[in-house]
């Protein structure tokens, strides 16, 4: 199991980056990085690849990219030092899913596809073969602090029998209560912002989730 913690800070907070990219250090080996464009989301969030090369950091970076279009946005986050990209099934077609794809592997990063909480997996299964890492939304798109919907329980299960070996990852709503529950569905990544950087002590809050 893994927990990673989101820097999920507000559009052009660059202090907010900076504070939680440091405290992070101190207890994880990756950052998440929410990237949430207003198009795709009802708002936007900081960061870009340039801000986020200014931070120095030497943590192993996931980009959720939140957008329309990711396809355009995938290389420039590559060459900021991405490792881990997460798009989403909502924004892709067929052509797109092949060019991820075969940018993931043509710079060994590995491609995850996400799903909103209300989109059926169905309607990406198309795109299963094209990626083998999952991450399930278990709030809506860009928002912070939202409330885990138990809805997407069900889709972690599918998904981990389905695919036994896969890293299935849930961003959203993180607690200890709804870490377990994800757990016992199959996830093996946690994605959390509020419980780790709104703690007294967000490497005890790491631990506590981690043994959740």
């Amino acid at each position: 199991m893994e927990v990673i913690p989101s820097l999920n800070c507000h559009f052009k907070d660059v202090a907010c980056a900076r504070e939680r990219t440091r405290a992070a250090e101190g207890f994880s080996g990756w950052i998440h990085l929410d990237i949430a464009d207003g198009r795709f989301t009802f708002n936007k969030t900081w960061g870009s690849p340039a801000e986020w090369k200014a931070l120095n950091s030497k943590l192993k970076l996931e980009v959720h990219l939140m957008v329309e279009e990711p396809e355009k946005q995938i290389m420039d986050w590559i060459e900021a030092g991405a490792e881990r990209i997460i798009v989403h099934a909502e924004t892709l077609s067929a052509e797109t899913a092949e060019r991820i794809e075969a940018l993931g592997k043509e710079h060994a990063v590995e491609m995850m596809l996400a799903f909103s909480p209300e989109t059926r997996l169905e309607t990406g299964r198309e795109y299963f073969k094209r990626f083998s890492e999952y991450q399930i939304l278990a709030v809506y798109p860009g928002l912070p602090d939202q409330v885990f919907l138990p809805i997407v329980l069900e889709k972690i299960r599918f998904l981990r029998e389905s695919f036994p070996k896969s890293n299935i990852e849930v961003d959203g709503g993180i607690n200890l209560e709804t870490a377990r529950a994800v757990k016992a569905a199959g996830a093996n990544i946690l994605i959390s912002a509020s419980y780790l950087f709104e703690a007294k002590d967000p490497k005890i809050a790491h631990k506590e989730l981690l043994a959740a």
